[in-house]
């Protein structure tokens, strides 16, 4: 007995002789892969600088509204951007990407020190004063670890706090009681500057670290009676990781997207104390060294060339630009102390 095959049965196959439907999931596979490639791309694009307000809507002159103001909305396009906030995604193409997560740990610390410099300093009196309510709920919630994906997510925690310093602001400009209080003192500004200029010395420091591979220990330098819990050999390694320059330079441009807003608040707030020291050239000054390292990068990666070899470091261009921000601040600093 001979047995017919039943044609019927037979998959369609393409010209290679392929069933079709491998084709259609390669296809598929395709078409979602570029999809991920096109949205990580557009997700990857860093937020453009916005105009600091002022005034409240109705242009009351109020002291302090800008830099708490600035505070919230610098805070919000760290969860509203496009793509919202990547650094506890755990899904494509978030959970690829590195340069965005990184640049959003820059901003959150430049709104985490002014976070605590507003609670401890600006809403105080004197250093036995009370406390703004609505400050100190707000403020430790900047703190929540930033890359908690579950129960509680980072942005809910994020969001508590941007609610609090509106609610903070709002008492500020008198559109809901009690009154709220903002001291724009020459000592109050020195605090934030203060943590600025340390912030941009660490940066500019793991920047330069690209090309350094060790340095001279100089922790007890200048103190002969001073000692550490553990002694270091004279010479140090500090070369950063070649995996992790990418990091540093986009936490670094982070930082200096923040800092430029945080800058402009203050030339409104601190109006007064600038002018009395003739501190406005010193502050715009800074603001410009900002803005320059936020300049486009031409290049599809960041490179790494040697200090004087035929491609660029993008790293030390950037190290140049926030350390003259550094001289500028530490030049205010000393402006701001005298009497």
């Amino acid at each position: 007995m001979i047995f017919k095959k039943n044609k019927s049965s037979e998959q369609p196959r393409d010209i290679l002789g392929k069933p079709l439907w491998v084709k259609a999931v390669g296809w598929a596979l395709a078409v979602v892969l570029l999809f991920l490639t096109i949205l990580g791309w557009y997700w990857s694009r860093t937020p453009d600088i916005f105009w600091v307000s002022q005034n409240p809507d109705d242009e009351r002159t109020v002291i302090g509204y800008a830099t708490t103001d600035t505070l919230v909305r610098v805070a919000e396009t760290l969860l509203d951007k496009p793509g919202g906030y990547l650094t506890n995604d755990k899904m494509p193409p978030g959970v690829i990407l590195d340069n965005i997560p990184n640049w959003e740990f820059g901003v959150l610390q430049q709104v985490r020190d002014l976070a605590r410099v507003i609670r401890n300093d600006y809403s105080r009196s004197q250093s036995q004063s009370k406390e703004d309510p609505d400050v100190s709920e707000a403020e430790p919630l900047f703190f929540f670890d930033s890359d908690s994906w579950a129960i509680p997510r980072t942005e809910g925690e994020y969001r508590d706090a941007i609610d609090g310093f509106i609610k903070y602001r709002d008492r500020l400009a008198g559109v809901v009681g009690p009154e709220a209080q903002f001291y724009a003192r020459a000592d109050n500004l020195r605090e934030w500057l203060a943590q600025v200029e340390k912030r941009l010395g660490s940066l500019t420091r793991r920047l330069g670290d690209s090309v350094a591979t060790d340095v001279i220990n100089t922790d007890l330098a200048g103190d002969p009676a001073a000692e550490a819990n553990t002694s270091l050999g004279d010479r140090v390694d500090v070369r950063t990781s070649w995996f992790e320059i990418d990091d540093v330079f986009y936490e670094s441009r982070g930082a200096a997207w923040a800092l430029i807003h945080f800058f402009r608040a203050a030339e409104f707030d601190f109006a007064q104390v600038l002018a009395d020291k003739n501190a406005e050239a010193s502050v715009r000054q800074i603001i410009r060294e900002l803005e320059a390292s936020l300049h486009s990068l031409k290049s599809p990666i960041v490179l790494n060339g040697g200090g004087f070899g035929l491609f660029a470091n993008h790293s030390l261009v950037m190290a140049n630009y926030l350390a003259r921000a550094n001289a500028a601040v530490i030049n205010l600093r000393e402006l701001l102390d005298q009497g």
